[in-house]
């Protein structure tokens, strides 16, 4: 035994079996920090929420999306019902327009239709009154028959009732061209209606 250890051949491969053991030991030992250093510098796995700005849960963001989406139609209906108003409101305005236009159409109307004696012709027009009341129903029929409605008014707006019942009377008596003069005297009735009220005084 103590032969077959003192053999050469059996000492180099001794030698070699160590040698091969130590080197197997020390390689180890200097890739075991190159391992850890791999393991640490190895990217970690990043959460999808995180990366895109999320770091709550899925059922808050779900909560969050349908609230946004209930005020979108409640501003969408508010839109839609503030439109509505607005079309409305001008459908309002454009019939008080024409409303407006059509009173002031009938107040002009009524404008001309009434007739005024203005201060400078006032005291011409209460002259002939006191005139033609010292007349007799013919004798005034026969004047008024000639002038025209306008000034015929004004003359008898400023005569007594009982001074142009008789006028009229005989109007209705007398023959004109077109038939007796009543017509003439139903006009000159309605415009002495229409007259304002401002007159001057009748004569006594």
């Amino acid at each position: 035994m103590l032969k077959k250890l003192q053999s050469p051949l059996l000492a180099a491969a001794l030698s070699l079996g160590l040698s091969l053991l130590l080197g197997s030991v020390l390689c180890w030992r200097a890739a075991l920090p190159l391992l850890e250093l791999a393991a640490t510098a190895r990217p970690k796995p990043v959460d999808d929420k995180k990366a895109k700005g999320w770091d709550f849960w899925t059922i808050e963001v779900e909560n969050l999306s349908t609230d946004l989406k209930e005020e979108r139609a409640r501003l969408r209906q508010q839109a839609e019902q503030q439109d509505q108003r607005a079309a409305r409101l001008a459908a309002e305005q454009r019939e008080l327009d024409k409303i407006r236009a059509g009173i002031d159409g009938l107040r002009q109307q009524i404008a001309d239709k009434v007739i005024e004696i203005t201060a400078d012709e006032a005291k011409n027009i209460r002259t002939l009154a006191q005139t033609y009341t010292n007349l007799s129903p013919r004798a005034a029929v026969a004047i008024f028959r000639e002038m025209d409605d306008l000034t015929a008014v004004k003359i008898l707006s400023l005569m007594k009732p009982d001074v142009v019942g008789p006028i009229f009377e005989e109007m209705s008596r007398t023959a004109g061209t077109d038939g007796p003069l009543s017509r003439r005297a139903a006009v000159l009735s309605e415009k002495l209606r229409l007259m304002k009220a401002a007159k001057a005084p009748s004569p006594s």
